[in-house]
């Protein structure tokens, strides 16, 4: 829609407007006035096709003809500038939207870090960062932990450089230095999605499940798990840990009820588990939930959108530095796939469709032939030297980036084929 409506403003001829592509056959196509509309076979994304336009369809024939008054190569550089634009203007917009949307529909739920009482419980990553359980994180380089999130601790060493981590350890302020290749370790595939940290909370059973050994053990709900056959276990990942191994074994697990300590004697099952549901984080800890109007959550859409790809640009920036790891931060259709959460949420349905339609805009800007940004370098180069670069030039520059493109393609999605064989 971003091509077809400024390309019909300018009188533009639009021979095509489908939904998903279309070689050999179409699942259905109806012609109304000089343009086919139809849905293609495969699934992936859709496209114009404009008179005159060179572009990866290749269309010699008519290019060999003379220029047609209502063809894309007849048409005034500022406004062949416009209608490439338009795609990517559509992408950027729909992103900012999508988000602004989502401010305005749920606000937005947070945890102030000052509420985090119990401090971080580090996962295996995280401790590579010199981080212990118990630390409450006060700065990442020059950034001041508001918001209790390991993303940010992530983004601001990965994107920012951060150079030091500052903590709360037993009372004192302490700061960590950030290995040498944190970054790249951070930005591998086989990190990208596990934490650094989780809140840590203590175990108070919230649910009891009936005729588990739990129960039979007589356990109660609000009883509050301290220690597996011994070991103290104050929190729940501690509790995780020291029962991790325990399939189908006699253990004996501490409680605190009321007043009183006891131990409760039981079996787990064959999966090291005795059926206590923890009580969930907002039982610990207070969150916050920023409200937003429509006014106000439109251009919060927006800065959310333009905060996504000033990290993106900045991490580009750090591949040409060799800060991170270029075939790390590739992925094809499987890491779009992985990217999307198991269970099916509205939230992150929106939120990851937001990111992917900038992320689209973003990777269609590149100056590459073939992309968007390839025939707008082209462009502004004529408007601003009055000369129009040769359709010979523009159909091998083309078909060159055309094959770094599909090179691209093939390597991201090989890529994710040896990440899920080697996992």
């Amino acid at each position: 829609m971003g091509y077809f409506l400024p390309a019909r403003w300018f009188r533009t001829r639009v021979e095509k407007f489908y939904l998903f592509f279309d070689p050999y056959f179409s699942l259905l196509k109806k012609k109304i006035g000089e343009t086919e509309y139809g849905i293609g076979w495969i699934p992936l994304g859709g496209y114009v096709k404009i008179s005159g336009m060179i572009d990866e369809g290749m269309d010699k024939e008519q290019m060999a003809g003379p220029p047609q008054p209502w063809e894309f190569r007849s048409k005034p550089a500022w406004q062949r500038l416009i209608i490439m634009l338009g795609g990517v203007t559509v992408n950027f917009l729909l992103g900012f939207f999508i988000f602004g949307m989502m401010f305005f529909a749920w606000g937005r739920e947070y945890l102030p870090a000052d509420n985090v009482k119990y401090g971080i419980a580090v996962d295996s990553l995280g401790s590579t960062l010199g981080l212990q359980d118990g630390d409450r994180i006060l700065r990442v380089g020059d950034f001041q932990m508001t918001e209790f999130s390991d993303r940010t601790v992530v983004k601001e060493i990965l994107i920012h450089n951060a150079p030091t981590i500052t903590v709360i350890r037993d009372g004192q302020e302490v700061n960590l230095p950030v290995p040498d290749g944190t970054a790249a370790k951070l930005a591998n595939s086989s990190n990208k999605n596990k934490p650094l940290f989780t809140i840590r909370i203590p175990f108070i059973a919230d649910t009891v499940v009936t005729d588990s050994p739990a129960a039979k053990g007589g356990m109660l709900a609000d009883d509050q798990i301290i220690s597996v056959n011994g070991q103290s276990t104050p929190y729940y990942h501690e509790f995780k840990r020291a029962i991790a191994n325990q399939r189908n074994a006699e253990v004996q697990i501490g409680v605190l009820r009321g007043g009183d300590t006891l131990a409760l004697a039981m079996t787990t099952n064959d999966e090291a588990m005795i059926g206590v549901g923890p009580y969930f984080y907002d039982h610990y800890f207070q969150f916050e939930t920023q409200e937003y109007t429509l006014l106000q959550a439109l251009p919060a859409g927006v800065v959310r959108g333009w905060d996504f790809l000033a990290s993106q640009i900045k991490a580009f920036g750090q591949m040409f530095r060799g800060k991170i790891n270029a075939s790390d931060s590739l992925g094809g259709f499987i890491t779009i796939y992985d990217m999307f959460p198991a269970a099916w949420d509205w939230h992150d349905f929106w939120n990851m469709t937001a990111i992917l339609s900038l992320i689209l805009a973003f990777m269609n800007l590149l100056p590459i032939p073939a992309l968007d940004g390839g025939h707008v370098i082209f462009l502004l180069w004529e408007v601003v030297t009055g000369r129009k670069v040769s359709d010979k030039v523009m159909e091998y520059a083309t078909m060159a980036g055309f094959i770094i493109v599909i090179g691209l393609v093939l390597y991201a999605n090989g890529l994710d084929i040896f990440r899920l064989f080697n996992k």
